[in-house]
């Protein structure tokens, strides 16, 4: 679980290295697989089951699956039925998010200026694809609003502290992008 933009594609990829675990995108971006409790659990179940097929289904023994999960799709709504679901199931919580929340707001700002000016080829990419296109896209420096600045600081800090108490009484981890890029041996023990 996460907000937009703390490096959950790099984490999903690192994830979907490893043989037996099978990190499913955002099955909760469409809306219409988050518009009640209901449908959350129906979606859960089947991810929950392997019944989830999606390029990141593997054929070998899963050991693991599951799927990247931002906060403003339905998550914090229906928080109480998601927990109890995943205490009855015994589904673990993977948190990541940005230490850095300032680099998390130009991560922001300069993949809403993509989505506009789609400055690779006329077409939007969220991430990095090869190392040519990292100097088209560090090229554009956001402005950022100041007087916005600490409010959304504030209001980020305040949402991934909030998600955190909400699944409190789960099995979970709280892991930072930063953490995990700066120190290899964590990541690969």
């Amino acid at each position: 679980m996460s907000m937009q933009r703390p490096g959950s594609g790099w984490f999903k990829t690192l994830l979907n290295s490893h043989i037996n675990v099978s990190s499913n995108g955002e099955i909760m971006g469409p809306s219409d697989r988050r518009r009640n409790a209901s449908s959350i659990l129906e979606n859960l179940a089947k991810v929950h089951n392997l019944d989830w097929y999606t390029s990141a289904s593997k054929n070998e023994c899963s050991a693991a699956v599951g799927f990247k999960w931002m906060l403003n799709q339905g998550v914090m709504k229906h928080h109480e039925d998601v927990v109890e679901y995943f205490k009855r199931n015994g589904v673990s919580t993977i948190f990541l998010y940005r230490e850095n929340v300032i680099r998390r707001l130009v991560s922001l700002l300069a993949n809403a200026r993509d989505k506009e000016a789609k400055l690779l080829n006329g077409t939007h990419k969220s991430h990095v694809h090869s190392p040519a296109e990292t100097p088209i896209l560090a090229k554009y420096k956001p402005t950022i609003n100041n007087t916005q600045l600490i409010p959304d600081l504030r209001l980020t800090e305040k949402e991934t502290a909030k998600a955190i108490e909400y699944f409190s009484t789960t099995r979970q981890i709280v892991l930072y992008y930063e953490d995990l890029v700066k120190n290899l041996s964590v990541r690969l023990d």
